[in-house]
């Protein structure tokens, strides 16, 4: 039977997507690694590649269409030997609009259940057993097999259709096509594989099934506001505009819901003192000036943060549901407003990066990051983040922790105040106001406050990060 073309994760956030453009038409023959759509997810457009050869038998969901769920078919695709008439009742759980809308999309949806094919996002599920599929020349290639991670494996098609009728299982087999590909020859030179005894199978088939209380939590669901409906109700007489939410704005509404519904923040506040930080900084831009190199007071607050996470390990953590992870390198996310969102793009090893490298990486993710143009791994990972709203003119304000991160760090505006000198007489510097919020699943209060001691440390003897 023709195989399923899954709306794929291309984003470990990604939940839905917008199949912005067909990049393939009905009929077309296509190989492994070809590109087949261009798909928005929640942070970018992305283009999708093909895993496997074959014709394409039927588009099932439009280009242009929003919503479009993770693991819902988009397409379908003929395999060598079949064809029109193997189309007919195929695709069912997705039948092709002309013009569909958003809402009937979304409907139709939620009303099926995603069936086998690639592009699926990886998830746990017990394997049946293989069926024998009669004669091979006639038989349908069964669908595209995975391993026991749920990565998908090459195969060609008669591979899998000979594999299906000889009852092998294709994760044993050594594929010695393209990219490790498994061919014919492969699967005629294997052996079939012993069914698994049924006392292995229960232990997985009991790890699958959810506790009494993971379903009583499930069924305490978290308190939710008005609906869409009673707020209109509301505003009912008053003068109003609509705005429907793009994949970027409902994936920051939902994780940030999650963060304050189940990260337990706590906040520690500092005000630092950054006069001799502003004149090493007007120092090293007039020496590097020639170089094109323009230090911000956000690179030195990335490297104080960096250099601090290594003196603090501890707190370079992050919260890995039944367990805590600690990061030995320093990768620190930064928060990059964008048009109808926001970005946290990711600087890696940032201990051990220079300021002007960290000040030249940082120009670059976040101008890609304004035209959405970052892949998945530059903004996924680290366990620290810094907010900087400062240039806005904000002097404090508190930062929502983004899952799975420990810690993130707001910074305000850097302002002349008076303050009292060593020697007890009255002064004005420049001080700037940081608050850290953190996660005390992860980070404990003097944990927290030596952490911050450290970035405050840096910032006023800002020097010492140029060794």
């Amino acid at each position: 039977m023709p195989t399923e073309i899954l709306m794929p994760a291309l984003s470990p956030t990604m939940e839905e997507g917008r199949l912005a453009k067909w990049l393939v038409k009905e009929g077309d023959t296509v190989a492994s690694g070809d590109l087949l759509a261009e798909i928005e997810t929640d942070k970018a457009t992305m283009e999708f590649e093909a895993v496997d050869e074959g014709t394409i038998g039927k588009l099932l969901v439009a280009e242009g269409t929003d919503g479009v769920k993770v693991n819902t078919p988009i397409a379908l695709m003929l395999d060598e030997g079949e064809g029109a008439a193997d189309l007919k009742g195929a695709g069912s759980s997705a039948q092709k609009a002309e013009a569909p809308t958003p809402e009937t999309t979304k409907k139709a949806q939620e009303e099926q259940e995603p069936a086998a094919g690639y592009g699926r996002a990886p998830e746990p599920q017990a394997k049946a057993a293989p069926k024998p599929a009669g004669e091979i020349p006639g038989a349908k290639a069964p669908p595209a097999p995975t391993d026991a991670e749920g990565n998908r494996i090459l195969a060609s098609p008669l591979a899998r259709r000979i594999a299906g009728a000889r009852g092998i299982d294709l994760a044993r087999v050594t594929g010695s096509g393209p990219r490790g590909r498994i061919v014919r020859a492969d699967v005629e030179s294997a052996e079939p594989a012993k069914a698994a005894p049924a006392a292995a199978r229960e232990p997985a088939a009991a790890a699958g099934a959810p506790t009494a209380a993971q379903t009583a939590a499930k069924t305490q669901a978290m308190p939710s506001g008005p609906t869409a409906e009673q707020v209109a109700k509301i505003y009912a007489d008053r003068e109003t505009e609509e705005i429907a939410l793009d994949g970027m704005r409902r994936t920051v509404a939902a994780r940030l819901t999650e963060a304050k519904q189940t990260i337990p923040h706590f906040y520690l506040r500092r005000a630092v003192a950054i006069d001799d930080l502003l004149a090493l900084r007007a120092q090293l831009n007039a020496q590097l000036e020639a170089r094109g190199v323009k230090l911000s007071v956000n690179d030195f607050i990335i490297k104080a943060c960096a250099l601090a996470l290594q003196e603090v390990p501890d707190a370079n953590a992050v919260w890995a549901g039944d367990r805590i992870l600690r990061l030995k390198p320093s990768d620190v996310a930064v928060a990059v407003a964008v048009d109808g969102g926001l970005f946290t793009p990711v600087l890696k090893d940032a201990h051990q990066k220079s300021l002007s490298a960290l000040s030249a990486e940082m120009k670059d993710l976040a101008a890609r990051a304004r035209d959405r143009k970052l892949a998945p791994h530059e903004y996924v990972g680290g366990s620290f983040a810094v907010s900087n709203l400062g240039m806005y003119g904000i002097e404090n304000f508190d930062a929502v922790i983004n899952p799975p991160h420990g810690a993130i760090l707001a910074v305000g505006a850097g302002l002349r105040q008076p303050v009292v000198q060593d020697d007890g007489s009255l002064g004005t510097a420049t001080m700037m106001s940081m608050t850290l919020s953190v996660d005390h699943r992860v980070i404990d209060g003097a944990l927290g406050a030596q952490l911050l001691a450290a970035i405050v440390a840096h910032l006023e003897t800002p020097l010492a990060m140029l060794a």
